[in-house]
């Protein structure tokens, strides 16, 4: 029997729009102007290191925001995936450069702590509880898109960084305030950038392992060998790719042995049951399948081209 190939896809997934995006964008805008104009006045570190990552909130914002747009596009003979990697892109650009932020912000907290300065608590304060409220009301804006899709998680996770590291600024300009504890601004800075690091690495590793073409966690490879292999026309399942385009993509390719040398209308037959097989039991939406017979080719689960 020669070799053939067959596929068939399906998705169904929520659609993101970008609207509540652009707003985000346009309120850290505003609050990072307020926050830096603001720290330069007070001496306040822990508020510029607030208003840096706001700064980058917007950076990564807008690369959010054109990453969702670009995912929108269609497929064309150049791309014949479209754009729709833009979004896991651009979740691992923004995790990336939380990071980066973070170890920026850790060594201006640790000289900043070797010499405490004195620091206008009054503009601190006024100023962190605006950055709460602006960031508050971009949370709940992007708090649903941010359930279905990486990339608007990754701006989300910006955000209520950014709510918490003011809320905690908030708390440091009062101590300032009413005890001159100065040195807790630098605290507080240091305690901004270890949390910013945490939840930036596990975003940073999701769409490192989706973008590197791993074998997403929720599978188990053995599981659907073993399930393909029952079926009474397959000799052996072999040669499997697993991997996922982005988060709504999970794309599967095999070679499948067959015990004879059954005609293409009755592989077609035998692809149905096993593509049913696959999403239903898998979710698996993307799947193609070369058919054999009597080929002398490396018939190992995992084969290295």
């Amino acid at each position: 029997m020669g070799k053939h190939c067959a596929h068939n896809h399906a998705h169904s997934h929520g659609i993101v729009t970008g609207r509540n995006l652009l707003f985000s964008i346009l309120l850290n805008i505003i609050i990072t102007i307020a926050q830096v104009i603001g720290g330069l006045l007070s001496g306040s570190l822990s508020l510029l290191s607030d208003a840096l990552h706001n700064f980058s909130d917007v950076v990564s914002l807008i690369v959010s925001y054109y990453a969702n747009r670009l995912a929108k596009k269609e497929a064309s003979i150049k791309r014949t995936f479209g754009f729709k990697r833009a979004e896991i892109m651009a979740a691992f650009v923004n995790a990336a450069s939380m990071m980066v932020i973070a170890v920026i912000l850790i060594i201006e907290a640790i000289e900043r702590l070797q010499d405490p300065q004195e620091i206008s608590a009054r503009v601190v304060i006024i100023l962190s509880a605006i950055a709460i409220l602006g960031n508050g009301c971009s949370v709940l804006l992007l708090k649903r898109d941010s359930k279905v899709n990486m990339n608007m998680r990754s701006a989300y996770l910006h955000l209520i960084t950014d709510m918490m590291a003011s809320i905690a600024v908030l708390i440091g300009g009062i101590l300032m305030k009413y005890y001159q504890l100065f040195w807790v601004d630098s605290v507080l800075t240091f305690a901004i950038a270890i949390y910013l690091i945490i939840v930036a690495y596990d975003l940073l590793k999701s769409s490192f392992k989706i973008l590197m073409l791993y074998t997403p966690e929720t599978i188990e490879l053995e599981k659907i060998v073993n399930r393909v292999n029952e079926l009474p026309k397959i000799k052996s399942i072999h040669h499997i790719h697993i991997w996922q385009l982005n988060e709504e993509e999970t794309h599967l390719e095999a070679h499948v042995d067959f015990n004879d040398d059954i005609l293409i209308s009755e592989f077609g037959e035998t692809l149905n049951i096993i593509e049913n097989i696959l999403k239903e039991e898998f979710k698996i939406n993307h799947i193609t399948l070369q058919p054999e017979y009597g080929t002398k080719d490396n018939k190992d689960i995992i084969v290295q081209d």
